[in-house]
């Protein structure tokens, strides 16, 4: 038997009777949830400084601006953590990376180098955040567990 072959089976064993995919899925909910629950938390946490980062970027109303988004992304987060109204959380959430993203790393905009390399890791961040939010966006029907199964 080749290595190839033994290291497939393995491979294999390991996640149909150790881990099962409802258990990869509820530990890739947390990290996603975990990732907005944190970030929203930080919008309170830090608000003087986000804030005024805010008014930096042009956003309107800043204050009042990173309050609502901090507690939008919060109860997202939680919501797909817990696997509740989890359709619409992820729905908010790729709402909120849409219109956020260009309006507070427009790296195009930046003229220092060092700058506008942290811009754009951080834009193309928020791209791959949004396009996992609309990969279990596809599959939110029917999450196995949650905290509606128990």
């Amino acid at each position: 038997m080749s290595v190839g072959i033994i290291r497939n089976v393995s491979y294999k064993l390991f996640f149909n009777t150790v881990l099962s995919m409802d258990i990869v899925l509820l530990v890739g909910r947390i990290l996603f949830g975990g990732f907005f629950i944190m970030g929203g938390a930080m919008h309170f946490m830090k608000l003087k400084d986000m804030t005024e980062y805010a008014r930096t970027k042009g956003a309107p109303m800043p204050k009042l601006s990173v309050m609502g988004t901090g507690m939008v992304i919060m109860f997202a987060g939680l919501a797909v953590v817990f696997g509740v109204y989890q359709s619409i959380s992820l729905l908010v959430i790729s709402a909120f990376l849409l219109v956020i993203t260009p309006i507070m790393h427009a790296y195009w905009k930046v003229a220092d180098p060092n700058m506008k390399m942290m811009e754009m890791q951080m834009f193309l961040k928020n791209m791959a955040l949004l396009g996992a939010s609309l990969a279990l966006y596809v599959f939110s029907s029917e999450w196995p567990i949650s905290l509606l199964s128990l």
